[in-house]
């Protein structure tokens, strides 16, 4: 069964919410790589802007060009998947109508970004790491609407993005440090609690976290 109700939910979104090619994606894919693409990126303590504060970006596109990324543990408690799929006018199921809408950050705020395990089979899949995945094309959209989608993703408004040199500055800033992939803490934990056991999965205490910049 599905249903194209409203969002009887405060606080629409609006603009209109948009699903679009990924734009970085074509300027980027001519410089594979790159170290860290593919890592999560940990904000410090230290770090007070809002958008990033105790943040977890899952890091999609790196290289001389820039940066890209999905804020994987913020998500707006007002917004769920019938709040997107409604704004699209697409059918959902119940199931979809209830996934929750994360927040990916401040870049593009009204766009859709689609972070997903297999299949890959999706027009415009860009897949940055083996099995893994950003996308935000319609066919997927619709495919996540009708729970006839990759098993697990993760729907989020917006992305975290980087100009030329500037995450490896901010990298040296004690700004951030850099994790390797874990897909529980992607897909599975709680959003609250995703922050502190990045951190203590790689030997760091939050409590004494200090403001030393690195690589975990």
């Amino acid at each position: 069964m599905t249903s194209r109700c409203g969002s009887q939910k405060s606080g629409p979104i609006a603009p209109p919410i948009t699903a679009v090619d990924i734009s970085m994606s074509g300027a980027m894919q001519n410089e594979p790589d790159l170290s860290i693409a593919g890592q999560f990126l940990v904000a410090m303590p230290l770090l007070a802007d809002p958008n990033f504060h105790r943040t977890v970006t899952c890091l999609c596109e790196y290289s001389s060009k820039g940066a890209l990324g999905i804020v994987i543990n913020r998500h707006d408690v007002r917004l769920t998947g019938k709040d997107v799929f409604s704004q699209l006018e697409i059918d959902y199921t119940p199931a979809a109508g209830v996934v929750p809408v994360h927040l990916g950050g401040p870049v593009h705020p009204n766009e859709l970004f689609i972070l997903h395990g297999p299949p890959l089979i999706w027009e415009g899949t860009h897949e940055f790491q083996k099995g893994l995945a950003l996308s935000n094309t319609v066919d997927l959209v619709e495919a996540i609407a009708q729970s006839r989608g990759p098993q697990k993703y993760i729907i989020a408004l917006g992305c975290a993005g980087w100009g030329p040199g500037q995450l490896d500055f901010e990298l040296t800033e004690n700004t951030w440090i850099t994790a390797p992939m874990d897909r529980e803490v992607l897909f599975d934990l709680p959003v609250g609690n995703r922050w502190e056991t990045v951190l203590t999965r790689n030997g760091i205490n939050p409590a004494v976290l200090s403001g030393t910049a690195g690589h975990a």
